[in-house]
């Protein structure tokens, strides 16, 4: 794939992938509006009250209905994210029970086991805050407990008998975002974005110790087969924690802007913060996958190849370019400038990330009453207006 640092942006297959995932959308939903089949959510999991109500019961003069509604959708996330990363942690964290997961990690970065552990004592933390600060409000907390049913790894390392929200064993990781963060176009302006590495029904932790034997040797670059695929697998992983982080980032920025109560305007921008200082992070230990000596590993089971994106010379794509690259913001007309992107609800806001997130395959496997719950959830926090 040619890559254009132009203002219109990289070539892209968007129109197509928009169509794809619609359809996946109308298949995992349903005809039926998303809120009448949240519903149906009440006999068989949690009523709809729990899931959609904002701030029925809120204190009088403290937060607005959009602001607990986007403070609920935010918990939500957390609550998700939390998930993710706790199966992250359990197999390649500072204390990873999957030793040749925890050295294919580590040939990105020497010290990603203990970023990885880091991300998920925060993402814990933000749950656990926001939904006792809605608590505290009056309002109520949210509850996905009833959707934890998926089955996660199988290795060695893994809880195997734990039931998990999310699904990192078959992801399709939107890539877009590392040529997005080198350009000088934006998505609020139209502009739309290829994929740097792709990776399509790609785990991103090991499967089984059959695929992936727990005590392999990890050489930079693999020899075996199987080394390739757990170091594949390894970059794979180390992409999607970027992908991750990236959309919270601008998750957090475009709800701020529509948020009240300076209180929660605070907690809203005061989390953000830390969803962009993991981005950064993330970023510069992803691009060490796609430059030597890791350039050129392919995963011998899904074909997922990560090329050496840095002989270019060019900075659309070049692996050190981690800072993002001042862009067109606001007005065409106005200098361009270093910011987080997108921003727009459309593009950044909550309907955007869940749906971003089930393109990603996250979800593989969840009920129809998940997408239902997930939407309505969305859905307040979206049709929430600023206040004054």
């Amino acid at each position: 794939m040619s890559v254009q640092d132009v203002r219109s942006g990289a070539p892209s297959e968007a129109p197509a992938q928009d169509q794809e995932l619609q359809a996946l959308w109308q298949r995992v939903v349903g005809r039926r509006s998303f809120l009448k089949q949240a519903g149906l959510i009440g006999a068989a999991a949690v009523p709809i009250s729990a899931i959609a109500a904002s701030s029925a019961s809120a204190k009088p003069n403290g937060p607005t209905d959009g602001d607990i509604a986007i403070l609920r959708f935010l918990a939500a996330a957390e609550i998700l994210e939390t998930d993710l990363w706790e199966q992250y942690n359990e197999l390649g964290g500072r204390h990873g029970g999957n030793p040749a997961y925890v050295s294919a990690l580590a040939n990105l970065d020497g010290d990603m086991s203990a970023y990885i552990s880091g991300n998920t004592r925060d993402e814990l933390s933000h749950a656990d805050f926001l939904n006792a600060y809605l608590v505290s409000q009056g309002a109520q907390p949210v509850n996905l407990e009833p959707f934890r049913t998926l089955k996660g790894s199988q290795a060695t390392g893994a809880n195997q008998s734990r039931r998990w929200l999310t699904n990192l064993k078959e992801l399709n990781v939107d890539t877009s975002w590392y040529l997005r963060y080198r350009s000088m176009a934006n998505p609020d302006f139209g502009a739309t974005f290829g994929q740097a590495v792709t990776i399509t029904n790609q785990p991103a932790v090991p499967l089984n110790d059959q695929d992936t034997p727990p005590n392999m040797a990890q050489p930079v670059p693999p020899t075996t087969a199987k080394q390739s695929r757990m170091q594949a697998i390894a970059n794979s992983a180390a992409f999607h924690f970027a992908m991750i982080e990236q959309g919270g980032s601008s998750l957090y920025t475009t709800l701020s802007l529509q948020v009240t109560n300076v209180e929660v305007l605070r907690i809203v921008v005061s989390i953000g913060g830390t969803e962009v200082d993991h981005f950064g992070v993330w970023q510069d230990t992803a691009a060490n996958a796609v430059e030597p000596p890791l350039a050129g590993v392919k995963d011998p089971e899904t074909g997922t190849f990560f090329p050496n994106l840095d002989e270019s010379g060019s900075e659309s794509t070049e692996a050190n370019a981690i800072f993002p690259r001042p862009c067109e913001f606001i007005d065409q007309g106005l200098p361009d400038c270093s910011i987080i992107r997108p921003t727009l609800p459309q593009n950044g806001g909550a309907m955007a990330a869940v749906k971003a997130l089930t393109a990603d395959g996250l979800f593989k496997g969840q009920s129809s009453a998940f997408f239902a719950a997930a939407t309505a959830l969305a859905q307040a926090a979206d049709a929430a207006v600023r206040g004054f």
